[in-house]
Formats: structure tokens, sequence, C-alpha cells
């Protein structure tokens, strides 16, 4: 598992050996204790391996730390081991650590690792739950209060499952339902330039000058009748 770990974080960005150290211990820290004595013997085992490789030449290496990355190869390892099934991988610690990398997985990979770290909890409640009608009556109280405590702590795993199982069942679905929408046939995509075309606008040729909408002015006309009628009048 720990060449797991290893793997995942270095998907991330290169790290030398102390920042492995610490981003372990800020993401795993919490249910699993990586020692420096442990760690750089798997980091070189991985880099014997060609899973991860130097950052830099040993020649240019000098004081800096050397950095690691993940290869190619790592890659796939990182992916196989992931996805491992066999049967210690639903242990408690092995399982956590395969969660905190679960991203890296597609939603029905996802269930199906889900639903078979929910069948070996229920093999544990079911193991819990006869040794302690088995044994009830000649066990002490403190192991009868360890044993129960175990079995509500299992409960309470399942049902936690329970909740990842069905987001991740729903994820499933909505992939199934969006691969399943057929595109659209040739027939039903548009052609490009099918469409309406648009309508031309109609251009109004410019008024001539001097004239009021083509008809001719009769002001000047008006001027002169009345003129003509001053002159009769004065006479």
């Amino acid at each position: 598992m720990l060449e797991l770990a290893i793997l995942g974080l270095l998907k991330e960005r290169s790290m030398h050996g102390y920042q492995l150290s610490k981003r372990l211990t800020d993401t795993l820290g919490a249910f699993w204790k990586v020692s420096y004595g442990s760690l750089y013997p798997a980091l070189k085992r991985l880099e014997r391996e060609g899973a991860v490789e130097p950052v830099f030449d040993k020649d240019d290496v000098g004081r800096r730390k050397n950095v690691y990355r993940i290869t190619a190869k790592g890659e796939t390892l990182f992916s196989e081991l992931l996805q491992e099934a066999a049967p210690e991988s639903w242990e408690d610690n092995r399982f956590r650590v395969r969660l905190a990398f679960f991203r890296y997985l597609k939603p029905d990979t996802r269930l199906r690792l889900l639903e078979k770290r929910r069948a070996y909890l229920e093999d544990r409640l079911s193991d819990i739950k006869s040794s302690l009608k088995a044994y009830r009556e000649r066990i002490d109280a403190y192991t009868l209060s360890l044993m129960s405590h175990g079995a509500e702590a299992t409960e309470q795993d399942i049902a936690w499952l329970d909740g990842l199982i069905e987001s991740e069942r729903r994820q499933v679905r909505a992939g199934a339902d969006g691969a399943q929408a057929a595109p659209p046939t040739p027939a039903e995509q548009p052609v490009p330039g099918s469409g309406p075309k648009p309508r031309a606008r109609r251009r109004v040729a410019p008024k001539p000058k001097g004239t009021n909408g083509g008809r001719p002015r009769t002001g000047g006309t008006r001027r002169a009748g009345g003129t003509v009628r001053t002159k009769e009048r004065a006479s």
C-alpha cells in the first residue's frame, strides 16, 4: 500500500522524500503512520522498477534534494494497485489508502470496489454478532463492551458505505442515460446555408432637390396669382 500512496501523490506533482513524507502524514496520517525507514526503501524499489525517476541527473543534483516524478510505467502500476481485488485489499487501512485516490477511477469501478468493501464488512459484522451470541455468558464485561463497540462501528461503516454506493449508482445511471441518447440523424441535422434567407432591405431612391415627393412646388404660383389680383384692385 505504501507504493500505491507514493505513486498517487506523485501523480499530483513531483516531490522529494521529505515532501512525500509530509503529504502522506497530512493525507493519511489520521489512520496510517509512515516512517522514513519505510518511505525511502519504497522509493528506491519503485525507481528500480522504473515506476518513478529522479527529475535531475545525478551530476546536477549537488546539494539539492532529489526530486522524484512518476513515469508511464508508474501510471500503469498505480492503476493496477488501485483496482486490486485481493482478499486483503478490503482491510481497513488498505481500503482507506485506496479510497484517498478514488477520484482516478471511473464511477462503475468505484461502485464495484465499494460493494466489495461492503460485503467484507457484512461478513465481519456477522462474525462479531455470532461471537457475541455464543460467548456472551462466558466473557467479562470489558471484552463484551469491546465486541459490542466493534459491532456498532462496523454498522456505522456500512451505513457510510451505503451513502457512497448510492451516490456512485446515480453517476453510473446518469452515464448510461447519456450514452443511450442517440445523436441526431443526418436528415435531422441542419445543413449549412439551408435556413431561411434574410429578406433584402428595399433601397429608397433619394428625393431630388427642389421637389416635394416628386410633385412640383406650387408656392411660386400662388405668390404670382396674389400679385396680379393686387394690381387689378389698384387699377
